[in-house]
């Protein structure tokens, strides 16, 4: 079983910045993708970036020159600095993690983003 613990959501002004964390049980290096995904309400969960299996890094349009996903294999864990927010971007920030064919997602983090 793997745990995926995020933290560093809150509310912030249009315009302004947020760095996601996510934390894992498991060894990053093991992790076949590993990435941040989002669900506003209403809406259904879209990618926002991943690390893809190939080794790749993958961004939603919407998010391309403004969110970055970056990673720490010596502390198992991955981040999401997030710049020039817009009112849009509100939504639950999920960790997502697939190893072994298995797919384990975090507990979510709020970011609300005032206009």
């Amino acid at each position: 079983q793997v745990q995926l613990v995020e933290s560093g959501g809150g509310l912030v002004q249009a315009g302004g910045s947020l760095r996601l964390s996510c934390a894992t049980s498991a060894s990053t290096f093991s992790i076949a993708a590993m990435g941040w995904y989002r669900q506003a309400a209403g809406k259904q969960r879209e990618l926002v970036a991943t690390f893809t299996s190939a080794g790749l890094i993958s961004y939603a349009d919407s998010v391309k020159g403004r969110l970055t996903i970056s990673r720490d294999n010596t502390k198992n864990a991955v981040y999401l600095q997030m710049n020039d927010l817009k009112a849009e971007d509100t939504a639950v920030y999920y960790c997502r993690a697939l190893l072994y064919g298995h797919e384990y997602w975090g507990q979510g983090t709020q970011v609300t983003v005032s206009s």
